[in-house]
Parts: C-alpha cells; structure tokens; sequence
C-alpha cells in the first residue's frame, strides 16, 4: 500500500521525534528522546521503500542516479512551514532504505539545550583549529550550529560552511554566512577548502575533518590565520590528537606534533544523555589548549592530557566524568546513566560513592 512522505513527515515534526526509519521489514519508526519507536503494525514492504525514497529525491529536485549505481547518498530536503530534513539514503539486502534526521528551519537557543557557556566561548576565538568530536547523532551539528550562530551575531566577518548536506540555514546578520553543499556546490572539502583562502574569509567550518588530505588542508588553513572548526566521530581529546597524528605517515609524524601544538586552540567532546525527566541533555569534556597541554602534544605525552584536563578546571576545562558526576548531582541524570557514559566507570562509580 502506497504511503504519504509528506504526511509522515509531518506528523513525525508534531511528534518532535529526532529521526525517521524506513527500512524493509519494519514498520516505518520514529526516534522519540533517544528511543526508537514503531509507528504503527505495517510493514514496509520493498516497493514502499522504494516509493518514499523515490518521493524524497522528488521533493529534493535530486536525480538518483548515483544512489542507484553507488547505494549510498546524502541530502536535503525543505518543506515550507514545517522544517528541513537531512536524508541518509542507502541499500541493505538489495532494497532501498532511509533515516531521515529532522532539522528545525531556525538555529535553537543554546541555553535552552544544556549547551555550556565554555562550549560557546569557542565563539570568541580568531584563529587556530578548534575540534567538536563525539559519536553520530551526539549533537554536533547544533552545537556547531550555535557556535556559528553566536559569531554572526557577535561579529563582522565572512563565515564559510561546507557542509554534506547542509543543515541549519544561517541568515546575513552581522557577518556574511556563505553555506556551501559538498558535491552540489562543489566537488568535495578538499577543493572547496583550498577555493576558500581565496574567499577573504575569517572563520571556516568544515563539516568533517573525514580522510587524510582534508586534515592536512584544513590546518594549512589554520596556519594562513584563519579560525577552522570542524568535526571527528572520535571520542575524548586525548584520542582525537592521536587520531589526527596517526593519519600522517610516521616520517611526518612529529613535525604535526609540532604544528598540531601551535594551531590546536580547543578540543570538545560531547554526547548525549538521557536525563531523568526523559528529555536527551548534553555531556561536554572541554580542552583548552595551554601551554602545558602544547608541551605534551608536541613531546608526545598525549597520556597526559586527561589528567591535565582535571587540573586546570580553574581554566574552564572539565572531564567528561566529572561533567557526567555534576549532572548526577544536579538531579538531571541518574548515577546508573552517568556510570553507562563514563569514560572511566571505575573512577567515576568512586566518587559517586563518596
């Protein structure tokens, strides 16, 4: 039986669920406050698969072609008065599947979701690299999204996005926002990136730091005086720093120790977690690269940075488990979920103990 795209959409939008899943031999389900949810008893049967995605690259004015010959492709879609949706179209045991992540039409308040006032600082910086890394669906994009909020509301600067696909859509306040979609805009990061140090532009945002030659772009561009922000899926500060220098060839690899230690401005982490009143809040660790922490970085004593991070809390630096330990005793999270998040259970099961 055929399904209405708008109409599931819509009402998943009333629902304010975060995701919609349609894939064969499930019914059609939504993800409500971190939970998946079927939506009804139906099945989606391979042809209704295939006519709602069909419908999407519809509404989308997209050609599929390379979906068909690759089996994978993302884009987005708009519907006037109801909100923009990001869509992850892919093949699984040969029919065609799809989640579709709801975006609102305006960037949030970032108080209202949890978001820290050390996060936001990254705002106020105006060169160097600043990292945002955490699992998928950990809330990157709106916390990036917040961030370039507050610098066009702050600041007369030209502000470049490249994005796969674009998210949230940023209006001309005090600084020109130019929001580039890879692969529709242009060809890929790396092309886009080098394009841009000809743009005049004073903050970068690269969706996703994803494969050796855009690291290396990206912070060539650090290195022009230019404020890059970008995304890993890595966990934690200390495994983000390695993950980058393990990219490079061991030949190269303590020269980008050195570079890595004079671009590096901030490093955070974050996840969400599920709190006690069923809404889903953020957990930060915040890095704030000092010159302690340049040492490390560039004499190879990334081991070092967790326990630097707990000593320089005066300096607006916090752990993830001591982030995870205030939200336990602020009420918002149970000490069941916090030890779940922990980067460090053992430790963390300690200090909620005393």
């Amino acid at each position: 039986m055929a399904m209405d795209l708008n109409k599931l959409l819509k009402e998943a939008v009333d629902k304010k669920a975060s995701d919609i899943f349609i894939i064969t031999g499930l019914p059609v389900s939504y993800k409500l406050n971190g939970v998946i949810k079927p939506q009804s008893e139906e099945i989606v049967l391979p042809d209704t698969s295939e006519q709602l995605i069909t419908d999407a690259y519809k509404l989308a004015g997209r050609d599929m072609s390379n979906f068909i010959e690759t089996g994978d492709d993302d884009f987005s879609i708009s519907i006037k008065g109801l909100s923009r949706f990001r869509i992850s179209a892919y093949k699984q045991r040969g029919s065609m599947a799809a989640v579709i992540r709801l975006v609102a039409f305006d960037i949030p308040n970032y108080q209202e979701l949890s978001i820290h006032e050390n996060v936001m600082a990254i705002a106020e910086k105006t060169k160097g690299l600043v990292l945002v890394t955490g699992p998928a669906g950990g809330g990157k994009s709106t916390t990036l999204a917040c961030v370039i909020d507050q610098i066009n509301k702050t600041r007369n600067a030209h502000i470049i996005t490249l994005e796969d696909p674009i998210e949230y859509l940023h209006k001309n306040i005090r600084s020109i926002v130019s929001q580039r979609e890879v692969y529709a805009d242009t060809e890929g990061y790396v092309t886009a990136l080098r394009a841009c140090l000809r743009q005049s532009p004073d903050v970068i945002l690269v969706g996703e730091m994803r494969d050796f030659e855009t690291i290396q772009t990206s912070m060539t561009a650090a290195e022009t005086g230019h404020l890059i922000i970008s995304t890993l899926h890595s966990v934690g500060a200390a495994n983000t720093i390695d993950r980058i220098i393990d990219v490079f060839p061991p030949s190269q690899q303590q020269q980008i120790r050195v570079q890595l230690s004079q671009l590096l401005q901030t490093v955070i982490s974050q996840q969400l977690i599920p709190a006690v009143d069923g809404r889903l809040v953020p957990a930060f660790e915040i890095m704030h690269c000092n010159n302690a922490i340049r040492n490390m970085i560039r004499e190879s004593k990334i081991h070092q940075i967790d326990n630097a991070i707990n000593s320089f809390g005066d300096e607006g630096m916090i752990s993830m488990d001591n982030y995870l330990l205030k939200l336990f005793k602020d009420g918002t999270i149970t000490s069941e979920t916090a030890l779940k998040y922990a980067f460090n259970p053992d430790s963390l099961e300690r200090k909620i103990s005393l």
